[in-house]
This record gives C-alpha cells, sequence and structure tokens, in this order.
C-alpha cells in the first residue's frame, strides 16, 4: 500500500517576518484557504490506494499538525516527533519502520510539507509511473522540467530509459551557476531536483544499511525506545541524536545504482523566496499582488501583505516586496530577498524574540496575543477553545487579572473553582495554584493584565496538563 510521507521540519526562516520558528512555512495559508502542509496531504489523499500520512515534526509543531490534519477531515497515519534535526535521511528511515510494523509491503511517497503543486492530474500520473517503478526495485525521485535557469535548485542529469516514463539517474547535480543552469535548460536532459521520492520502505532501509549503516542502526534504537504520547510518538531523543545528519540524497540516492527520476511538469515550487510566492501568485495587469488592505498608486511588479490591523499604501515603486504582521514588517527589493536570512541572523545574535514567535501564539488550547508590555506588566488577549484547558500551573514572579470578554470561563484558584462569566474579573495572587478551563461549546475570550518583576514563559510551574507538557 501505498503511505505519503510528509517531512515537516523545516524552519521557513526565508518567508520571514510571515514565517516564524514557531509557526514556520508549512502551517501558512500562503496561496489559498488552506496551508502548504494541508494541500500536501490533501493532495497525497487524493492518489489512488493512499494511506493516512505519516508526517515527521518537531515536538513544538505537533498540536499544529494534528489540529491542521483534524480541520481538513483527514487521518494520521502517525505523527512521528523529531526530537534533534537530522536532515532527511534520519526522518525518513524513522517513518519507514513506522509504516513497515503496519505493513510489511510498504511503499513510501516521501513529499516535502512547504511544497506547492498546481497540476495535481500531472502528479498523480507521475506518481503512478513511479510506483510501477518502486515495484521493480528502483528508488525512484521526481525531477520537474525545468522552466527557466534556476540557479536556486540542484539538477538531476537523467541516463537511460526505464519504461513507465523514468528514466536511470547519470548524477545528480549541485546548484549551478547562471551560465551552467543555462546550459542544462537548453540541453533539456536535466530536472529540476524537487526532493519527492517514491520506493519501498523496505528497500529504502536495505540502502540504508549498505550505504549509510549507522544512520539505519540509530533510527532502529529510537524507534525501539520510542513512547506513544497522546496521539504522537515521540522518537527516543539520545538514540536518533546520535545519528549522523544527512540528506537522502548524499546518504542513498547519489551511491545507489538503483535511483530513478520521473520527469513532471506539475506547476511545482518549493516558495523558497517572497519572490518565488510572487511568481506562483495571481497578480493584477501591473504585476502585482495585493493581500490584505492595501491601496496602491503608480506601483508595478510588486508583492504587498497588509496585516489584519493596519492597511498599506504604496507610491511610485516596483519590485518590491512588502510584508507586514503585528510585531514587524519587511520592505526589501524582490531580487534581494533571498538575503532575509541575514535579518533573522541579526535578531538572534541581538536575542530578540521576532524570529520564533508571533505577536499572537498559538497553544494546543487556542491562543494569546500580547497587546501591550511595559517594565513590569503585560497585556494579553487570551482565547480558549470549547472543551479546552490551561495547565494547572503556578508562577513564582508575576500576578495576573482575569477579566473575561465573552464566553463563561470555569477558574481554578487555589482550593476554589467558579465560574466567571461576560463582564467578571478576577485575581490570581502570586504563587497561587491556577487553572482556566472552557467547558462550553462557544471560545472563552479575556484579557489577562499581568504584573510582577518577571513576565516571561518559563515563569510558568505546570502542575497537570492535559496536553503532557507537564
Amino acid at each position: 500500500m501505498l503511505h505519503p510521507v510528509i517531512l515537516s521540519g523545516g524552519s521557513g526562516t526565508r518567508l520571514w517576518p510571515l514565517s516564524r520558528q514557531n509557526q514556520p512555512k508549512q502551517f501558512l495559508a500562503l496561496v489559498g484557504d488552506h496551508s502548504l502542509y494541508q494541500e500536501t496531504v490533501l493532495r497525497a489523499s487524493k492518489l489512488p490506494g493512499a494511506q493516512p500520512p505519516i508526517t515527521v515534526c518537531a515536538d513544538d509543531h505537533r498540536f499544529m499538525v494534528g489540529e491542521q490534519l483534524q480541520a481538513v477531515g483527514i487521518a494520521s497515519g502517525g505523527i512521528l516527533l523529531e526530537p534533534a534535526a537530522r536532515s532527511t535521511a534520519p526522518a525518513i528511515a524513522i517513518a519507514a519502520l513506522h509504516a513497515l510494523a503496519r505493513d510489511a509491503d510498504a511503499t513510501l511517497l516521501v513529499m516535502p510539507a512547504d511544497h506547492l503543486i498546481e497540476d495535481e492530474a500531472a502528479f498523480r500520473a507521475a506518481v503512478e509511473a513511479a510506483t510501477g517503478l518502486a515495484h521493480d526495485g528502483w528508488l525512484v525521485t521526481f525531477g520537474i522540467r525545468p522552466d527557466y535557469a534556476e540557479t536556486g535548485y540542484g539538477y538531476i542529469l537523467r541516463g537511460d530509459a526505464l519504461g513507465e516514463g523514468g528514466f536511470r539517474v547519470e548524477r545528480f547535480v549541485e546548484k549551478p551557476d547562471k551560465a551552467t543552469a543555462e546550459r542544462y535548460v537548453a540541453e533539456g536532459t536535466y530536472a529540476w531536483n524537487s526532493g519527492m521520492f517514491l520506493f519501498g520502505a523496505q528497500r529504502y532501509l536495505d540502502e540504508l544499511a549498505r550505504h549509510a549503516p549507522a544512520i539505519l542502526d540509530a533510527a532502529r534504537a529510537a524507534m525501539a525506545a520510542a513512547k506513544a504520547d497522546l496521539d504522537f510518538t515521540r522518537v527516543d531523543r539520545d538514540a536518533f541524536a546520535a545519528s549522523p545528519s544527512d540528506s537522502i540524497d548524499y546518504a542513498v540516492m547519489e551511491k545507489t545504482d538503483r535511483a530513478a527520476v520521473v520527469p513532471v511538469s506539475c506547476g511545482w515550487s518549493d516558495i523558497g523566496s517572497w519572490s518565488s510566492l510572487w511568481s506562483v501568485a495571481q497578480r493584477d495587469g501591473e504585476g502585482n499582488r495585493y493581500e490584505g488592505d492595501v491601496i496602491a498608486v503608480d506601483t508595478r511588479d510588486s508583492l504587498v501583505r497588509a496585516s489584519e490591523r493596519r492597511m498599506i499604501a504604496t507610491i511610485g515603486v516596483e519590485d518590491l516586496v512588502i510584508v507586514d504582521t503585528p510585531d514587524a514588517t519587511l520592505v526589501a527589493r524582490k531580487d534581494r530577498v533571498q538575503d532575509v536570512k541575514a535579518v533573522v541572523d541579526k535578531l538572534k545574535s541581538a536575542g530578540r524574540q521576532e524570529h520564533l514567535f508571533h505577536r499572537k501564539v498559538y497553544r494546543p488550547w487556542g491562543s494569546y496575543d500580547s497587546i501591550g508590555v511595559g517594565e513590569r506588566f503585560q497585556v494579553k488577549r487570551i482565547v480558549v477553545k470549547p472543551g479546552a484547558a490551561l495547565s494547572l500551573q503556578k508562577h513564582h514572579k508575576r500576578a495576573e487579572h482575569w477579566i473575561v470578554v465573552s464566553g463563561v470561563a470555569e477558574v481554578t484558584c487555589d482550593d476554589r473553582v467558579f465560574d466567571l462569566h461576560e463582564n467578571e474579573s478576577t485575581y490570581i495572587p502570586l504563587g497561587s495554584v491556577h487553572r482556566l478551563r472552557n467547558r462550553g461549546t462557544e471560545p472563552v475570550e479575556l484579557i489577562e493584565v499581568q504584573s510582577g518583576s518577571y513576565l516571561g514563559e518559563d515563569d510558568i510551574v505546570r502542575l497537570e496538563d492535559v496536553y503532557g507538557r507537564s
């Protein structure tokens, strides 16, 4: 059976300030109503015989994955939590072991969570061709027929035809310079390396045993000691961290003598920068893509994305990317957006938080938005989903005031448990054991005012938590 494997470990720094470490680009709706991750699992679900997808992701994103699957009605085939970043070869290895435990003949379709495919019919035809090759023992990669001389992708040179629309891989090529990329496109035998693969799970493990046995040993040890946690599988940290960090390309595909490529034109993009998002987006007659409240005068070939909180006006500009969020705004020439990583590096070195979190932070129970911060106070707008509850907790360095704006909140404060209705408030003294719960069917919205000598999120002592965060 076909088991889609969704690799969702990226941090998406090239789409800052919209993409942040706690909410990277795969979980954002960039080109439609669904996030890139949701588009990927929906696309996989339409393939003949496809089983529920296996997702490999970071621990910080586990609830986001579960919620986004639930939102589109897709059952999970397993959510494997990577305890450390070790590139794609180890991530696929644990997914292969997970699939084989359920299906001895599992075939894996490996896809990054953050890619766009516009022509799903062409993609399905390519998967069908690759499936036939995989049944004959080939490890198949999908090569995107290049539309132009791109220097940001690796390339694949195809060799002899194998039938089924596939070819033997002659060699993989690193990202070329402009002149070399132009030659590759002109020759017509090169394809972009998409990072998507299809092969038998056992065949992949056999090739790992041959070419990268340390990765396989670490993956086996990590899965043998894995633990179930709610709907997730916690891969053993120490065993997985002992694995070499290597991509599937270097560890297996460049070494095996059974690598095949299926070329495909399917409207593919890795949405690797703001300029690539502009290139795949629908644009007006002046070449502009606007989102949100934008007023533009004499503006051409630009991407302008306004936040929900304010309007953006442009006059006499062209080839710009302007992205506004509640706490950060990016203005860049379209041909320089690849350098946004330099901004992220500066934020990291300065010890700032804008590369890690949005002002609005999502949690498994809902969200909070920091709407005001001072030297000894912080004001948050908190939304708690129906049936959800914050952890039973206490703080050593701050007290809190809660004012309910809508809904009915059940409040625990030390030995008292009581309901707090709309327009009512309560005080949580420093050191008190407390919890906020929504037992209703509508969201609870409240304003929280924190005051004290320290207001950081690490001043939370969790005593009990339904989400396993204690």
